[in-house]
């Protein structure tokens, strides 16, 4: 939560900076050269990025859009946004000049949630949007993995919404560590931690049936052990009925 509060707070100083600078850098001389280009990258940390400020240069290079030691009245801004953004992992970018006589590039990336792999053809990110965005080689996500034969309309709709959850919260986000998408489209899933399979049933009312995992976890399994049951199924209401190894 205090992360989600500093990237907020960050988002919001970098738009008021945008706002100030479109004004106040409007007016600096436009025969001035630049003196760099920097990139910035506003979510994530190293090491846990998708994109790197190594691979945006590069990107801006290769479309000879490197504005170094070029006369500021010849940059256009609003084409290295487009640039950038056709790196399919940024959501946003923000190009302007600084108070040094720079170009600097603000980068938002996208923020997947769920991977999938469909046994019908397809391996791709959904993203905290419910958009399907590609694979990266630069960082593997913690994240789950739904499998089986998914449909991309129902990865991007319920699929979506239930791994949203799932992220959202610190247990499940720990704990649920595979999606398996049966041919009826009934959900079961592979914890990280005890030896067994939950079936949850349909995607449907999944906050009440992970509720009532939940207690049956600190009520029951705390006692017995994480391993003496090789099923655990949430589908029937108000239970959870138990398969014995």
């Amino acid at each position: 939560m205090i992360k989600r509060v500093l990237i907020i707070g960050g988002i919001c100083l970098l738009a008021g900076y945008l706002i100030f600078a479109a004004f106040y850098f409007e007016k600096m001389p436009k025969n001035d050269i630049c003196t760099g280009f920097e990139v910035e990258i506003m979510n994530g940390t190293e090491g846990d990025r998708f994109v790197e400020v190594k691979d945006i240069k590069l990107l801006i290079k290769e479309k000879n859009l490197d504005p170094t030691g070029k006369q500021l009245k010849n940059i256009n801004t609003s084409e290295i946004e487009e640039a950038i953004l056709t790196n399919q992992l940024i959501k946003s970018a923000s190009v302007f000049v600084t108070n040094n006589g720079g170009i600097k590039a603000a980068i938002e990336e996208r923020k997947p949630v769920l991977r999938v792999i469909s046994s019908t053809g397809g391996n791709y990110f959904i993203d905290n949007t419910g958009n399907k965005m590609p694979l990266s080689n630069r960082s593997v996500a913690y994240l789950p993995v739904a499998t089986g034969a998914i449909k991309e309309d129902f990865a991007k709709t319920d699929l979506y919404k239930f791994a949203l959850f799932l992220h959202d919260d610190a247990f499940w986000n720990a704990q649920i560590e595979q999606i398996v998408v049966l041919p009826n489209q009934d959900i079961k899933l592979i914890p990280r931690v005890g030896d067994h399979q939950i079936i949850l049933g349909g995607v449907d009312q999944y906050k009440e049936k992970l509720d009532k995992l939940l207690v049956f976890y600190q009520n029951g399994l705390n006692e017995t052990g994480w391993n003496k049951y090789s099923v655990i199924n949430l589908k029937f209401d108000k239970q959870v009925v138990c398969t014995k190894r």
